[in-house]
C-alpha cells in the first residue's frame, strides 16, 4: 500500500524526531576513547596502519542514471532532466516557463520534458487557441455534439447506456470488488471534473503520482485515468476545484457480477468452459520455445490467406468464442472472402484429422486502428467465422476457447506465447512453438534504450530486456500472449509488433486485451443483435 494520498498526509511523516536512548553512552564511550594516553595502542599491537577511506560512489548512491562525484569522504550527484534532489531521487517542475492557457502541463521523462495536455476544444502547443468544438464530433458511442453559444463549450448528449463528457463511460466501465486492480479508462469525478493526469506538475508534490516508486504495479502512468493505489473504497484520481488540488472518487458503478459473452444467436456453441487444456505435456526445444504436443494451446488459431495454390498461414489468432477469433488488426489487409480460419492445427504442412476450417464472414477492426511509423496502435481486430451446417467451432481436445480477462496482471507475471513464427534460422515453423515469458513494465518498455517512449497505454511488452532468449516473431502476428489464472489460461495479449526478433532491450509488444474488452463485448453484441 502507497502513502495517504493528501499532501498534509505526506509532509506529516517528515516531522518525526528520532531519539535513542543510546546515543548519550556512545558518545561517553567515544570520548573515551579519543582522551587514552595512548590513542595507538591498537593500531600499533597489531600492526594496522590508517585504513583508507571508502569510495562514497561504490554503493551506486545517485538513482535515475544519476553520476556520482566523489567529493572527499562525501559525494554528489549530477543529475539528468528532469531528475533533481540529493540522490537525483525527486522530479523536478519543468513547467515553471511553460504556458498551457486551456489546459495543464505535464511532466516527461524525455525532451521537452514537459506538454499541454488541452481541455477540449483548445489546440497544442499551448492551449491558447481552440478549433471548432463538434468538428470533427468529440463524442464517442455514437454521441451528438451540442453546440454553445461560447465558443469553447459543448456538450455531448449520449445514447443509453453511455455516460461522462464525451459519451466515453458505458456498462462494462466498472470495478471489481478489488479495486486495486482497475485498470480501466474512466478518467472523470463523481463530481463531473476531469481528472487531472498523474504525472501533471501540479502532484510532483503529492505522494502518489506516476513518478512514484513502483508506479506500473498500481497502474498509474503519464495518463489521467482512475486508479485506487492506496485500497480505498474505489477508484479515484485528483481534480483541480477552485485553484486547488483536491481528490475524489471517480464516475464508475462496482461490476454487478461477471459479464457474459454470450451471443444469443449462436445456438449451437457447445463450449463449457474456457481456458482449459487437456495436453500439457511439451517436447524437444525449438529456438528458446519448444514444439508443443497437440492440444496445449487449442484456442490457437491459424489465420490464412486463400491463393490460387492453395492458403498460406499469415498471422495467428485466438478462438474466444464458438464464431469469434481475436487477432491483431495489421493482419487484416484483404477482404474477408480472401482469408480462411484453421482450428486445432498443429503442423502446417499437412492436414490434420482434428483440424476445423471456416471461412470469415466479417472482418472488424477497431475504429482507431492507426500506423505511425512501424508501430501500429489500436492493434486489434475481430474475426466472425462463417457457419459450417449451422454451428461454428466445436468443442474437442484440440479445440477450445480461451478466457478474456476483465483485470490486469501484475508486472513479473509468468505468461506463454505460441505460434507459428520464425525461428533462430529465419525461417517459419511448420509446427506450434510456445515458450515462457514475464511481463515487463511501462517504464522499462518506454525506457531510451529500450523503445523510448513509443508504447501507449493499450500496449505492453513481455519477454527479458537483459537477456534475448524467448521472443514473439513477425509470424506471430495476431497469435496469443496467455497468462494462468486460477487454473484458467486468459488471453492477455495480442502479438503486435518489435523490433526484429530476440534482441536485447527489444522485447515483443502486445496489444493489452483488458483495454479492449468493453470494445470486444460491444461488437459481439451488435453482431448478435443484427441477426434476430
Amino acid at each position: 500500500m502507497v502513502a495517504g494520498k493528501n499532501l498534509a498526509d505526506y509532509e506529516a511523516a517528515d516531522d518525526y524526531e528520532y531519539y535513542d536512548d543510546n546515543t548519550q553512552a556512545e558518545e561517553d564511550l567515544f570520548q573515551q576513547t579519543q582522551t587514552s594516553e595512548d590513542p595507538d595502542w591498537f593500531e600499533e599491537f597489531f600492526g594496522y596502519s590508517e585504513p583508507q577511506q571508502a569510495d562514497p560512489c561504490s554503493s551506486d548512491p545517485c538513482k535515475n542514471n544519476g553520476q556520482c562525484e566523489k567529493r572527499g569522504s562525501s559525494f554528489s550527484c549530477i543529475c539528468p532532466k528532469p531528475y533533481t534532489g540529493t540522490t537525483c531521487e525527486k522530479v523536478k517542475d519543468m513547467c515553471v516557463e511553460n504556458s498551457c492557457v486551456r489546459g495543464d502541463c505535464l511532466v516527461t521523462l524525455t525532451p521537452p520534458y514537459s506538454q499541454c495536455s488541452c481541455s477540449h476544444p483548445y489546440k497544442l502547443p499551448d492551449c491558447h487557441r481552440a478549433s471548432s468544438q463538434c468538428r470533427p464530433n468529440p463524442c464517442k458511442n455514437g454521441g451528438t455534439c451540442i453546440r454553445h453559444r461560447i465558443r469553447s463549450k459543448f456538450t455531448c448528449e449520449c445514447p443509453e447506456p453511455f455516460r461522462g463528457r464525451f459519451c466515453e463511460i458505458g456498462l462494462d466501465d466498472c470495478y471489481e470488488e478489488d479495486s486495486l486492480g482497475y485498470r480501466g479508462r474512466v478518467n472523470q469525478a463523481e463530481n463531473g471534473k476531469t481528472c487531472l493526469h498523474w504525472n501533471s506538475h501540479l502532484l510532483l508534490d503529492y505522494p502518489i503520482n506516476a513518478f512514484m516508486e513502483d508506479a506500473d504495479s498500481y497502474g498509474i502512468g503519464e495518463h489521467n485515468f482512475c486508479r485506487n493505489p492506496d485500497e480505498d473504497q474505489k477508484p479515484w484520481c485528483y481534480i483541480t476545484k477552485n485553484g486547488k488540488v483536491e481528490w475524489d472518487f471517480c464516475d464508475i458503478s462496482p461490476c454487478s457480477g461477471t459479464d457474459s459473452l454470450e451471443d444469443p444467436s449462436e445456438t449451437n456453441s457447445g463450449f463449457k468452459t474456457c481456458g482449459q487444456p487437456e495436453g500439457q505435456r511439451a517436447l524437444k526445444r525449438i529456438y528458446a520455445g519448444v514444439k508443443t504436443t497437440a492440444g496445449k494451446h487449442p484456442w490457437m488459431v491459424s489465420l490464412q490467406r486463400k491463393t490460387t495454390r492453395g492458403s498460406r498461414h499469415i498471422c495467428g489468432g485466438v478462438l474466444i468464442k464458438s464464431c469469434w477469433v481475436l487477432t491483431a488488426g495489421h493482419c487484416l489487409i484483404e477482404l474477408a472472402e480472401k482469408h480462411q480460419v484453421v482450428l486445432g492445427k498443429q503442423d502446417l504442412r499437412k492436414r490434420e484429422h482434428q483440424e476445423q476450417i471456416f471461412d470469415v464472414e466479417k472482418i472488424i477492426v477497431h475504429h482507431k486502428y492507426r500506423e505511425k511509423g512501424d508501430v501500429p496502435y489500436n492493434d486489434i481486430a475481430l474475426l466472425k467465422l462463417k457457419p459450417v451446417d449451422g454451428h461454428c467451432a466445436v468443442e474437442s481436445k484440440y479445440v477450445k476457447t480461451v478466457c478474456l480477462p476483465n483485470f490486469y496482471f501484475p508486472v513479473g507475471t509468468d505468461c506463454f506465447i505460441s505460434g507459428w513464427g520464425a525461428t533462430e534460422t529465419d525461417d517459419i515453423s511448420h509446427q506450434l512453438l510456445d515458450a515462457n515469458v514475464k511481463l515487463i513494465s511501462q517504464k522499462q518498455c518506454n525506457a531510451p534504450s529500450a523503445y523510448d517512449q513509443l508504447l501507449d497505454e493499450s500496449m505492453f511488452c513481455a519477454g527479458n530486456l537483459r537477456r534475448p532468449r524467448a521472443d514473439s516473431c513477425q509470424g506471430d502476428s495476431g497469435g496469443p500472449l496467455t497468462c494462468v489464472e486460477n487454473g484458467s489460461y486468459y488471453v492477455y495479449g495480442i502479438v503486435s509488433w518489435g523490433d526484429q526478433c530476440g534482441l536485447k532491450n527489444k522485447p515483443g509488444v502486445y496489444t493489452q486485451v483488458p483495454t479492449f474488452l468493453s470494445w470486444i463485448k460491444s461488437k459481439i453484441r451488435s453482431e448478435s443483435r443484427s441477426f434476430q
